[in-house]
């Protein structure tokens, strides 16, 4: 199975940007910690960030892949166009959340690409991606 990991605007970022809601470990250090338990499943995975709405849609519609796992950041909360990429992508997906959406702004409440995904994760740190991964690599 390939899985394409997609981080998007301001992801590249962590381990400096507001530690207290993100931590301190970086994009490097999810993609270590992705991978190491992506050998240990039989699965090989693809990472992809980007701060452009546009550049995460050309990977959904080329980077060959069984599934995805996204963190769309702020993008979650009003991109139709990213939800509708992930929906006719045909492919299982599973949307991430580093911080829990629910205890923030009221604005962040609302994420319209939840809807194209099979299941959403929000508030579990690094670990919501690793649930992501698990989940995946057994369906």
């Amino acid at each position: 199975m390939n899985i394409l990991v997609l981080n998007g605007p301001n992801l590249s970022t962590l381990g400096r940007r507001e530690p207290e809601v993100y931590g301190t470990k970086t994009l490097a250090d999810l993609e270590s910690l992705l991978t190491g338990r992506a050998k240990e499943l039989g699965v090989q995975l693809r990472f992809r960030q980007s701060n452009h709405e546009g550049q995460l849609i050309d990977w959904i519609e080329t980077e060959p892949s069984d599934a995805i796992i996204i963190n769309p950041g702020a993008l979650s909360h009003y991109s139709l166009v990213l939800a509708d990429a992930l929906r006719g992508s045909g492919k299982p997906v599973v949307e991430v959340h580093i911080s829990n959406v629910f205890r923030r702004e009221p604005e962040r409440h609302r994420m319209v690409t939840a809807a194209a995904a099979k299941g959403v994760i929000s508030g579990l740190g690094f670990d919501g991606y690793m649930a992501a991964l698990d989940y995946l690599a057994r369906i």
